[in-house]
């Protein structure tokens, strides 16, 4: 037992000595280097039979736990892999069969020397700082969002209380409800009512990020949804039965980035006849780049509307490389106008279709604006032999409305390639990641505020922006515009206007772009802000100190400056990465307590740039994805980018990676963040352990103060109190909960709460087809 101690502390010390020396050379930390020495020296007295190994190896240990503690403090996320594997060597040192061999050193082996005293009571102390540390969490902030509400109910723009009629509830998109049946008292009891399967299952031959992503509407007694392959389905919304299934057969395309459908448009023609064939209608987009008109009560292709019941979104583009442009997201419809935008694939070719917003009129489907960030002022329908200008930034999520003031709000994307900014016109650095007011009547832009400037990150503006009018301390009400954005920061800003009601600030910002580019010298960051504190090499982690060690070394041969290093040929960490702080499931907002509730989420990718004489032939390597290469055909480098992952796969940064967090958006103020989720679908061993993981989705509240959210990369729907972000109720789901939950009213008051649980692709969960409903009993 003593050789085999002898060689597990020589290989651990081998190991640490190596590693510690590449790392100082790469500026970091000593420790390592120090550490692997001390095992080296208690390696060669145990394999003398001397005592004083116990001596030497207990100086190793207490050195690590104050090297620890003065790293990290109390975190006990952190202080397990510094510290797990030597204090387990030490108490193996102290082993009957291994201590009592060493008999060659004047001090006594037996248990009460002073050298295994010495590493007995280091191996104490170490076993009470981890004791203690559990009951620590120094990333929580525990508070309360305040109670008081506006005197006047909040605007519900017409929808009935029992209804969800669009993505986000209403036109504002605050995903909240004002039924108050369930409550923080009584949510607890919440029980499966119904289960219904789509029967659209993910296929092998289906492209990687195919998701479910889908909020469902409901509009009198009937829900509408739509699936991954763009079935639209409607279902009873008592039963769950379904009543009429309608499949476009939009095929599979292997050039297909994206295979989802995060939701279906509703629109009721008030000057028809009551029951007259599509006087309320579904309208379904597709991943052929369609849109059609369905009647919402028979399932029925509306013939009237533009091409037999289909609107050809490539229409315009100069060119159309197949499966590179489809709508994921459901357009809105105001003023008789259905207003749509479009995805395209990130990094596959610099001569992809435009980015183009149009408006169509909701009946006939004839084109009434169009407006293109490449060339926003002529915003009068496109003539014949003309398209619209390639490539330019484009609108993948989904858009809100003030139909009072007129005005779209559109989040807009980055021109692609991503992170080449190379060669942009006025027009793209202008409107490039930024949110946009586009004038209902003539598609002419009121404002722009940018969120990035020359952005070189794929920090698009992903989320729905939500509209809430806040009430200001002197009283005065502002018509207010919520934009979360993937770097952390929420802006609130003025909607009639753009400016900012919270204040928003420029920074510096990092240099050293390739030499064909530039980086912006400043970047703005909103008073509200997630944004995450630079990392550094401290925040390394792994499940041992010796791929904590590798995460080091990796995190000192990549370039990073901060949040908005420029991309390089050598490797760039990007933090926050390119899955953002916030994504398409965007915040929800209480109108009544003007309080916002969400689900930051960190995590740091990574991205190399790639000459185009060093990228494979077509074929031989990924075209685009947020993981791995990404061809950027016609430009003159591709780019690697991925999760910052360590040689065991998981990530490089220390948990958290998820919270749920709540903020008073009057004040600016974050009232409260906390872990959110659990490792339990993780790994390969089901256990609950509430670490704080990545998700993508989005909440929503209702008025009885109950958040509800999924999204976490553990497969459950979870409610929680909105006042203190407490976790109140979870429901375990059959697959991956990545999509925006709803809620409703049946008829006899009965509250209803609605999540689809279809697996996400990039994040690797269970893939499924549910609908499923909860309910009191």
């Amino acid at each position: 037992m003593v050789i085999f101690s002898v060689l597990v502390t020589g290989f651990f010390g081998l190991i640490l000595l190596g590693g510690g020396i590449y790392l100082i050379v790469l500026g970091g930390s000593a420790y390592y280097l120090l550490a692997g020495g001390g095992m080296l020296i208690a390696a060669l007295l145990l394999y003398r039979r001397s005592a004083h190994a116990l001596t030497v190896y207990a100086a190793v240990l207490f050195g690590t736990l104050v090297w620890a503690l003065w790293e990290v403090g109390f975190d006990w996320w952190q202080l397990g892999p510094r510290g797990g594997l030597p204090v387990l060597l030490g108490l193996w040192l102290l082993l009957p069969f291994v201590r009592r061999r060493l008999d060659r050193a004047p001090a006594s082996p037996g248990l009460g020397s002073p050298p295994a005293l010495a590493l007995a009571a280091v191996c104490v102390l170490s076993a009470i700082v981890a004791g203690w540390s559990m009951f620590v969490d120094p990333h929580d902030i525990d508070g309360r969002l305040p109670d008081k509400t506006n005197q006047a109910a909040a605007d519900q723009r017409g929808v009935p209380d029992g209804d969800w009629w669009q993505y986000g509830r209403t036109p504002l998109g605050q995903r909240y409800s004002p039924l108050t049946q369930i409550t923080v008292d009584n949510v607890d009891d919440l029980k499966e009512a119904w289960r219904y399967r789509t029967g659209d299952v993910k296929r092998p031959e289906d492209v990687g990020e195919t998701t479910y992503q889908v909020t469902p509407l409901k509009v009198g007694d009937t829900l509408y949804l739509c699936t991954p392959h763009n079935w639209a389905i409607a279902l009873d919304a008592a039963t769950g039965k379904e009543k009429w299934k309608y499949d476009p057969q939009a095929g599979l395309n292997p050039n297909r980035q994206h295979q989802t459908c995060r939701g279906v448009t509703y629109y009721s023609d008030t000057a028809a006849a009551a029951g007259a064939p599509c006087a309320e209608r579904i309208y379904l987009p597709t991943s052929d780049a369609r849109l059609i008109a369905l009647d919402a009560r028979s399932g029925a292709v509306c013939t009237s509307f533009a091409d037999q019941g289909a609107l050809h979104l490539e229409t315009g583009m100069k060119y159309k490389p197949e499966g590179y442009y489809y709508s994921t997201s459901p357009p809105v419809v105001v003023g008789r106008k259905i207003i749509i935008g479009g995805a395209v694939n990130d990094n596959y070719s610099t001569e992809e279709q435009s980015g183009v917003i149009r408006a169509f009129d909701v009946d006939t489907g004839a084109l009434i604006w169009n407006w293109d960030s490449g060339n926003p002022t002529e915003t009068a329908p496109l003539p014949p032999g003309r398209t619209y200008t390639t490539n330019s930034p484009n609108s993948w999520s989904v858009f809100s409305v003030d139909e009072a003031l007129g005005l779209v709000y559109i989040p807009l994307g980055n021109q692609v390639p991503d992170q080449l900014g190379m060669g942009r016109s006025a027009n793209v650095e202008k409107y490039s990641s930024s949110i946009v007011a586009l004038d209902v009547e003539t598609g002419q832009d009121r404002w722009v505020r940018q969120t990035v400037h020359h952005d070189l990150w794929d920090m698009d503006v992903p989320a729905q922006p939500v509209l809430v009018d806040l009430t200001k301390a002197d009283g005065t009400t502002v018509p207010a515009l919520v934009g979360p954005t993937k770097q952390g920061d929420i802006y609130v800003l003025d909607r009639r206007t753009g400016e900012p009601i919270l204040p928003v600030t420029e920074e510096p910002a990092p240099g050293g772009a390739i030499p064909e580019d530039f980086s912006a010298p400043t970047q703005p960051i909103s008073a509200l802000t997630f944004t995450p504190p630079p990392l550094r090499e401290s925040d390394m982690w792994g499940v041992t100190m010796f791929d904590q060690l590798a995460c080091r070394i990796r995190f000192h041969q990549l370039n990073y400056e901060g949040r908005y290093t420029p991309p390089s040929l050598n490797g760039t960490l990007v933090y926050p990465g390119n899955f953002g702080v916030f994504n398409w499931g965007s915040v929800a907002v209480d109108p009544d307590r003007q309080v916002m509730f969400g689900m930051p989420t960190y995590l740091a990718f990574t991205s190399r740039l790639v000459p185009r004489a060093d990228i494979p032939a077509p074929g031989q390597g990924e075209k685009g994805s947020e993981q791995g290469l990404n061809r950027n055909e016609g430009a003159p480098y591709g780019v690697v980018m991925g999760p910052f992952l360590g040689p065991l796969g998981i990530p490089c940064q220390a948990p958290p990676w998820g919270y749920v967090a709540g903020a008073d958006l009057s004040s600016g103020k974050i009232a409260y963040k906390h872990r959110n989720g659990t490792v339990y679908d993780m790994t390969a061993l089901p256990l609950p352990i509430k670490l704080g993981v990545p998700g993508i989705g989005g909440p929503m509240i209702t008025r009885g103060g109950v958040a509800f959210l999924a999204a976490a990369v553990d497969n459950y729907l979870r409610a929680y109190d909105l006042t203190t972000g407490k976790e109140l109720w979870k429901g375990r789901l059959p697959a991956g909960g990545q999509a925006t939950p709803m809620t409703y009213a049946l008829a006899d008051g009965r509250q209803m709460v609605v999540i689809v649980a279809g697996g996400h692709g990039s994040i690797g969960t269970k893939a499924g087809d549910y609908v499923i409903a909860y309910a009191l009993p």
